[in-house]
């Protein structure tokens, strides 16, 4: 069986398919390293790709399960990206039984816990880049076509938004936490190093 052995810069076998795929896997991971710590230019090649594609759509005026299904996907992924990792709820289940069983969470409660969101803001743009590229492929293809009523989608799409991002907030106002950075304070290190 022909496998690539991470601990080697090369694959361990001499099949030319296995070679070929190992250095087209190895060039897409050097660039997809180099290009992360350009944060704006990365969102903005998406924003510019997902403009790109709403005009298609829209010129087109076509694929429009194309569109829906994006939408729902980026939807799920900024839900994700909203999230903590760790569930507050389920730790807040498990104080309060401490608590009935007579356990103490004084020293529990005053303990730090950052804010980890589940999925991480370059998975974020990650996922959402490889599912425009996706869509933009699709709606190469008249197969994928599909004619609906887009009226009904585009509503449907509003109010399943509304409906989970109600929800998001609510459980962000009961559980105390802030998972994006406006707002937040920001610390001088100079000023606080001449003190």
């Amino acid at each position: 069986m022909d496998t690539l052995d991470p601990s080697q810069d090369t694959p361990t076998s001499n099949n030319p398919i296995t070679k070929a795929l190992y250095s087209c896997k190895r060039f897409y991971q050097v660039n997809l390293d180099n290009f992360t710590p350009y944060k704006l230019y990365r969102w903005l090649t998406l924003g510019v790709l997902t403009v790109l594609f709403f005009i298609r759509v829209i010129y087109c005026q076509g694929w429009y399960v194309v569109c829906y299904s994006y939408g729902i996907f980026m939807l799920n992924q900024f839900l994700l990206f909203l999230t903590p990792k760790f569930d507050v709820s389920l730790r807040n289940d498990e104080q309060n039984d401490e608590l009935e069983a007579g356990g103490n969470l004084a020293s529990n409660d005053e303990e730090f816990r950052p804010f980890i969101r589940r999925l991480p803001e370059f998975k974020f743009w990650y996922n959402g880049f490889r599912g425009i590229l996706l869509s933009l492929f699709l709606s190469i293809f008249p197969i994928f076509d599909i004619p609906v009523f887009w009226p009904i989608l585009l509503m449907y799409f509003i109010l399943l938004f509304i409906f989970t991002m109600r929800r998001q907030i609510h459980h962000m106002i009961k559980y105390k936490y802030v998972p994006l950075d406006i707002g937040k304070k920001k610390y001088n290190l100079k000023a606080n190093s001449a003190k």
